[in-house]
């Protein structure tokens, strides 16, 4: 069965991207001559197995998606909170998927074999989980961008910055919707994250660096899901466009291919 996606792209331009853009959306920055979120619909819709794509945001994204891979695609409105988006987005794709992929609109380098990749690691994991996301090694992302302003955190596997995808069970949605919403805010600020997870995670957080199993399980005990981190190698997944130099760094990388 294909995995529908939605595209979260309704956050309105009114932080540091003004400086780059007078586009009331964010979604709508101009990179590479389109709307920033067109490339990321794009690689949605391009990746194999991925079925349907709801759009939250701007009905110009839409219009930048042509021949029969706009038939897969639906735009919606941004009306409400995130997750109210996102349950939107699953209904109106029909709501039969048994996982959903999640995307923000600020990726626009991710390619459709990127996520082909996330998809394939994710969904060959053992046992099955009810939430998947990636987290990119730092060494991938200065591979390919060299040194730049990232969130990361250090683990006993190595130093990670998380991605900006997720693959997840609809069902579990609501029963951790303020927990979604939450990770999805302190996902950039790993001390509110861990602190969120509890103070005893947080002095080992802090004092011992945990190993990416042990987050896991952490995370699965705390909210009643199971989660698994998936580590994948494309760095584009974790390098996002939040503010003008992010812009230009990637334009940059666009540029040289």
């Amino acid at each position: 069965m294909a995995i529908d996606a939605v595209l979260l792209a309704g956050r309105e331009n009114r932080g540091a991207l003004m400086g780059a853009s007078d586009q009331p959306w964010e979604a709508l920055v101009p990179f590479g001559g389109r709307p920033m979120a067109a490339w990321v619909a794009e690689a949605a819709l391009g990746a194999a197995g991925v079925g349907r794509l709801a759009v939250v945001g701007p009905d110009a994204i839409g219009s930048d998606i042509g021949g029969p891979q706009a038939l897969r695609m639906v735009m919606l409105h941004p009306h409400g909170s995130m997750l109210d988006n996102l349950q939107r987005g699953i209904a109106a794709c029909g709501g039969a998927s048994e996982l959903v992929l999640i995307l923000t609109s600020d990726i626009p380098l991710v390619r459709a074999a990127m996520v082909e990749r996330f998809l394939a690691s994710a969904l060959s994991r053992r046992p099955a989980a009810d939430f998947y996301y990636p987290v990119v090694p730092k060494e991938a992302v200065e591979r390919r961008f060299g040194r730049s302003e990232r969130t990361y955190v250090r683990l006993r596997e190595g130093t990670f910055t998380g991605g900006n995808v997720a693959l997840v069970r609809p069902q579990v949605l609501t029963q951790m919707a303020k927990e979604v919403e939450t990770f999805m805010a302190l996902r950039k600020s790993p001390f509110k994250l861990a602190r969120r997870l509890g103070w005893g995670f947080l002095i080992q957080f802090l004092l011992f660096r945990p190993t990416l199993a042990e987050v896991e399980r952490h995370f699965s005990d705390l909210f009643g899901v199971v989660g698994q981190a998936v580590v994948v190698e494309d760095a584009e997944i974790g390098v996002d466009v939040d503010k003008p130099e992010d812009l230009a760094l990637c334009e940059a990388v666009l540029a040289h291919g």
